[in-house]
């Protein structure tokens, strides 16, 4: 699914009030944080990510990556922090996309 603008301003607005589901350390991105961002994509549609400075990646390459490895939409990205979509059957955040 490829989102468009307005969709995409939704979805920022809805992500501005979360709290980071998860964060991305020295370490960079593991077999265990894809798997828990999958986890967390499941359970809520729409995850904020936080990288740390330690990160090796800059936020531009880990959205990539990540949504590549779990399908998910990259939505916005703003200095180190991510927000992913990746939509789900039941729609749990009851927003028509």
């Amino acid at each position: 699914m490829i989102l468009n603008a307005s969709q995409k301003k939704t979805l920022r607005t809805l992500g501005q009030g979360m709290p980071a589901l998860l964060q991305v350390g020295k370490d960079g991105l593991s077999e265990n944080t894809v798997k828990n961002l999958d986890i967390q994509l499941d359970a809520h549609e729409l995850v904020k990510i936080n990288l740390l400075k330690t990160a090796p990646l800059d936020a531009r390459e880990a959205a990539i990556d990540l949504a590549a490895a779990t399908g998910a939409n990259v939505v916005h990205i703003i200095g180190r922090t991510v927000l992913l979509y990746r939509p789900t059957k039941e729609n749990k955040l009851g927003v028509r996309l």
